[in-house]
């Protein structure tokens, strides 16, 4: 457990690295689960839903940990700030990525229904968006984060 502010921060942007790895391990599941369709396994993509869904729950708890020792510990209510924001800018892109993930089966279940194509790419664009506003709160958070160096 980190003692100081310092090494508080860098744990917390290691959280984000493993967060961004999970990121990428849900997209290659759930592509691989698209290619056992038309029959899919959905045992097995339940079962890394499960484990994705444990990984995130473990990283957004110690984030929640960071920011509360970040604010009342360190005094920081400004790096608290970024990181509810980021919590919830998280939240969004989790809840985009499940709808992508389902518009993309439809899409695949209906190659004729172009409405799926369309739904996916109104996704991908809110996810861009998505991506962009957490950006800038990591931005803001590294700037307001290096006052303590």
């Amino acid at each position: 457990v980190p003692t100081d502010s310092k090494s508080l921060i860098q744990r917390f942007y290691h959280l984000q690295s493993e967060r961004l790895e999970t990121y990428r391990l849900f997209e290659e599941g759930h592509e691989a689960y698209l290619r056992t369709g038309p029959h899919y396994d959905f045992d097995h993509y339940r079962q890394l839903v499960h484990e994705i869904t444990q990984a995130f729950c473990g990283i957004s708890k110690e984030v929640l940990e960071i920011k509360g020792r970040l604010h009342h510990e360190f005094d920081r209510p400004d790096l608290s700030e970024h990181i509810e924001k980021l919590q919830s800018k998280e939240k969004e892109k989790l809840e985009l990525t499940a709808r992508l993930q389902l518009a993309r089966q439809q899409a695949q279940d209906h190659p004729e229904d172009e409405d799926w194509q369309e739904k996916i790419q109104e996704i991908k664009h809110e996810i861009i968006k998505n991506k962009e506003a957490l950006s800038e709160i990591m931005q803001d958070f590294k700037y307001d984060s290096e006052e303590c160096d």
